[in-house]
């Protein structure tokens, strides 16, 4: 299913036995804009500490009740690594984690919990992973990474969002949201704010036509011009995200198929 990533935050996070927290953040790899983590704050519960879940152990979110269920236990969090809210998530980190849970790396987006169960599914090819011969360009100012270091391909949906967007020829607005899968744990689109160039609009752009991303100056640049979006499928917030929709962004834009 498809949702906007804000409406996430704040829901309860209920495991097996009762709640281990609410969702605070969603943490994505920028290389491949797949979902890595949801940032869970055990608020009173486990003070001082956050919790990070891997998708794989994620389960339906309920809209209604306004919880996400996880393949886990109270007891197996609570004696979970240690990860304080302040510290950056390392490449050290990630890994104890997963070997803690049984969390597979190379989790595709499919089957719920399948990761506690120590899964060794390989990865699958992913029509919406651009392709390695078209690599976005990044700047970034972690480099060299050690196992220590914060992990430098791990970004925050709610840091990025306001990063200011530029078409091929000029601004276009910024990062308003982001629209998830919630079953292959991915990125979809980029909810974009034109509203300082194209007043009471707002656009969906998919991972794919991001050419370049400045992370140090929080800009996104697209390899799409003004003209072409604003020729495109414009999209108000509540809108349904439809496959009639899709469909229609995918031939203005020319986009490889989105979705199952």
């Amino acid at each position: 299913m498809l949702r906007v990533a804000s409406a996430l935050m704040g829901y309860a996070v209920m495991a097996s036995d009762g709640a281990i927290g609410t969702v605070r953040d969603l943490l994505f790899d920028d290389r491949t804009w797949k979902l890595s983590w949801l940032v869970v704050d055990t608020g009173g519960w486990l003070t001082g500490r956050k919790v990070l879940v891997h998708p794989s152990a994620v389960g339906s979110p309920d809209d209604t009740q306004r919880q996400v269920p996880v393949a886990l236990t109270r007891a197996l969090v609570k004696a979970s690594p240690d990860i304080l809210s302040d510290a950056p998530v390392s490449l050290q980190m990630e890994e104890g984690i997963r070997n803690y849970f049984g969390w597979s790396p190379y989790w595709d987006g499919n089957d719920f919990g399948i990761g506690a169960m120590g899964s060794s599914l390989m990865p699958a090819p992913d029509s919406r992973t651009p392709d390695p011969g078209a690599v976005v360009q990044q700047e970034s100012p972690r480099t060299g990474a050690r196992l220590d270091d914060g992990d430098p391909h791990l970004r925050s949906i709610a840091a990025v969002k306001g990063y200011h967007i530029h078409a091929s020829d000029g601004s276009i607005g910024h990062v308003e949201d982001f629209v998830i899968d919630d079953a292959a744990w991915d990125i979809r689109y980029l909810i974009i704010d034109t509203a300082n160039w194209w007043p009471g609009e707002h656009v969906l752009m998919s991972p794919l036509a991001v050419q370049k991303v400045s992370w140090g100056h929080s800009q996104i640049r697209l390899n799409v011009s003004r003209a072409k979006v604003k020729a495109g499928p414009a999209w108000k917030p509540f809108d349904a995200i439809d496959p009639a929709f899709e469909a229609r962004l995918r031939s203005h834009y020319f986009w490889p198929g989105l979705g199952h």
